[in-house]
């Protein structure tokens, strides 16, 4: 097998590999030391990541059987992704440190969190889509929580459990229709199907696209997903809340234009509607709550 199939993917392996050698490095660290060592370490592997992403971007590749896909667009949404978790870290540490949160799995979590949101961006497919989202989310939910001692910091993260769980049936429910009535998951594939018989589109694939596009919508905070957001925000430690609002939100918002146009452009007619009724709604009704 040829590696360079895997060259596309290559920035997202070196992170997940770097993120293993941060545990390892915190575990056998000095605890007093182990928060500036692992800090420093992923900031550096971000960095490190960053310069990938910017080297690979050679057009449009693909990795791991079509599900993975890197082009232009996914490089800009990974450039800003990697910058807002590297400054998130950098600005992070002293506040952690007097609060008395400095603990090394903190930007570990991070480093996952971005890995997660790297595949999103560069998801092919429903499989690759779902995977980088959940990886994501456990990160994210772990670090809503993370000031341990402060109950409202407990409850911000149940809060975003529950509700991502339910958010994650309704992406699954969806994705279960789609594949149910075109038979593939590939958003290439989907593409050329749908291309092929757009006076065909039944109403399950319609309802199906629905129940997806509500699944993002939570991960964005639109309407009517959005309750959570400002109970989250609140109750979470002030650098997560930095880093809730920037990069896990560029990286859906990448994930939904290229779920909604990649596979269902040929369907624009069928979810226009729905997505500028959200957009004008989160931007009258949510604005005020967040």
């Amino acid at each position: 097998m040829e590696m360079s199939i895997f060259l596309p993917a290559l920035p997202e392996i070196f992170l997940a590999v770097m993120g293993m050698v941060s545990m390892m490095v915190g575990a056998f660290a000095a605890p007093k030391r182990a928060m500036a060592l692992v800090n420093g370490l992923v900031v550096i592997s971000l960095l490190v990541c960053l310069a990938l992403v910017v080297w690979l971007a050679e057009g449009r590749g693909f990795a791991f059987g079509g599900l993975f896909v890197t082009d232009d667009f996914a490089v800009f949404m990974k450039i800003l992704v990697l910058l807002g978790s590297a400054l998130v870290l950098i600005m992070s540490e002293t506040f952690m440190k007097r609060e008395g949160m400095a603990r090394f799995e903190f930007p570990v979590l991070i480093l996952f969190a971005t890995v997660g949101m790297m595949m999103m961006i560069s998801a092919n497919g429903l499989i690759s889509l779902y995977m980088g989202l959940e990886l994501q989310s456990l990160s994210l939910y772990v670090i809503a929580a993370f000031q341990r001692d402060n109950v409202r910091s407990s409850e911000a993260g149940l809060k975003y459990f529950v509700l991502g769980a339910l958010s994650s049936c309704l992406l699954l429910y969806g994705c279960s229709l789609i594949y149910g009535f075109t038979g593939t998951t590939r958003f290439d594939v989907l593409a050329e199907v749908l291309g092929a018989e757009r006076a065909q589109a039944s109403v399950g694939l319609v309802v199906g696209i629905m129940f997806l596009a509500a699944g993002l919508a939570f991960k964005v905070s639109a309407v009517p997903f959005h309750m959570w957001t400002p109970d989250v925000y609140e109750g979470a430690p002030t650098p997560v809340t930095a880093f809730f609002a920037v990069a896990p939100k560029i990286a859906a918002i990448a994930l939904f234009m290229r779920v909604m146009l990649d596979p269902f452009g040929a369907l624009i007619e069928e979810w226009r509607q729905v997505i500028v009724l959200i957009s004008v709604a989160s931007m009258v009704l949510a604005a005020p709550v967040i």
